[in-house]
């Protein structure tokens, strides 16, 4: 007799933005045709920049001639392209062997299916308030998780366990509060990593957006940290590849583990590669050697200096009214305390009713994101300034 997998009545049963949808629909039912101005989902709204139009353009043409199509490539991805991602990270003084690169369809989905190499009793830590998926994939897959508190005080960061975690999942530029982890705090997540032969899945696919040059981009920016940190990295939003569907995981094989030899992680994670994906899209990959070309790199950067110009719109903007606000200076992300004795849904009410304004509620991103909200820098310039405008006018000063 088959069985259902019960894990999944653990989770929500609906993402949070399905949620965030059904609480919108009544007022727009009651309001029709009133504008709604999003700044909740973290979904990119500008056009692919030219010269990364041009890349994928390219990948279509090669498929339509007999002498340039190809069908399967490599599940590892592009040799051409894993070169690329290597030298990448070069230019930022880092060393990556191509080998140790995997070019996937995003992030999310290498998120969701890295802990797939790790045994099944492993012991997943996870921030909270985080990106859900860190969370509710390692519950589906049957994980033991446990909490890592993201307080004020530490910067809504994750403060290292007390117990023994076997994976520890950190994202930085963090999502949802939009704050970024300092060089010290890196070093301390790896100190922990390598005394518990612990992993790092270094969530990093906001790497972009930082613009404070003392900041780390990458965990390997961190002595040691190809023994005890994988990184995940996507262009959805520092190329505007969300439809798009373009990332890479770097597994090193000098990883350590408490039961493994060193390698034995690169290998697994090929495997699983080879055996339940079949590469990411020809077309997309042409389009990741036109975003990491010296041309793509700086039409790409202009787009994210356009979201982060949005961010500065909606800080001081939102500020000016009396809120109290986090992030938004390194990461496409405002961390909004809530006003007093309002929670986050409350808040989220609020916004909608009041403003006509759509926030994402704290709440969704763990138990401590309670009495928060996340507002995103993802828009169109004179979205972002109505909205502003509209919560400067009809919920400011709170």
């Amino acid at each position: 007799m088959a069985k259902i997998n019960l894990n999944f009545t653990k989770v929500a049963q609906g993402y949070f933005s399905t949620e965030i949808a059904k609480r919108a629909k009544p007022f727009l039912d009651s309001h029709p045709g009133v504008e709604l101005y999003k700044l909740g989902i973290g979904n990119t709204t500008e056009p692919i920049v030219p010269s990364v139009v041009a890349g994928l353009r390219a990948g279509v043409d090669k498929l339509s001639k007999r002498d340039t199509y190809t069908g399967y490539g490599d599940e590892q991805g592009d040799t051409r392209l894993r070169q690329a991602i290597a030298e990448w990270y070069g230019k930022r003084g880092i060393v990556i062997e191509p080998s140790d690169v995997f070019v996937s369809d995003g992030a999310k989905s290498d998120c969701a299916n890295i802990t797939s190499i790790f045994s099944d009793d492993a012991v997943v830590a996870i921030s909270d308030p985080g990106y859900p998926v860190h969370r509710e994939a390692s519950v589906i897959s049957g994980k033991r998780v446990v909490s890592m508190a993201c307080p004020e005080k530490n910067n809504f960061l994750p403060v290292i366990p007390k117990e023994k975690a076997d994976l520890i999942y950190i994202c930085s530029p963090n999502n949802p509060t939009g704050t970024v982890a300092t060089k010290e705090q890196l070093e301390s997540y790896v100190v922990y990593a390598r005394k518990h032969k612990a992993i790092i899945i270094f969530d990093a696919a906001y790497s972009e957006y930082v613009r404070d040059p003392k900041l780390p981009r990458s965990i390997y920016e961190t002595e040691g940290a190809k023994s005890c940190a994988i990184e995940i990295q996507s262009l959805s939003k520092a190329a505007g590849f969300t439809g798009v569907r373009l990332g890479w995981t770097i597994v090193p094989k000098e990883l350590q583990t408490e039961d493994g030899d060193t390698g034995t992680l690169n290998q697994f994670w090929n495997r699983r590669q080879t055996t339940m994906f079949n590469g990411a899209s020809n077309i997309a990959q042409e389009g990741g050697l036109a975003v990491l070309s010296a041309l793509g790199q700086k039409q790409t950067h202009g787009q994210v200096d356009y979201y982060m110009e949005n961010a500065r719109i909606i800080r001081e903007g939102l500020k000016s009214a009396g809120f109290t606000l986090y992030g938004g200076e390194n990461a496409p992300y405002i961390w909004l305390r809530c006003p007093q004795g309002l929670s986050s849904w409350e808040c989220f009410d609020e916004l909608l009713t009041k403003a006509r304004v759509i926030t994402t509620p704290g709440v969704v991103f763990g138990e401590n994101g309670e009495g928060y909200m996340r507002v995103s820098a993802f828009g169109h310039r004179e979205d972002i300034e109505k909205a502003v405008n509209s919560i400067r006018e009809n919920f400011g000063n709170q």
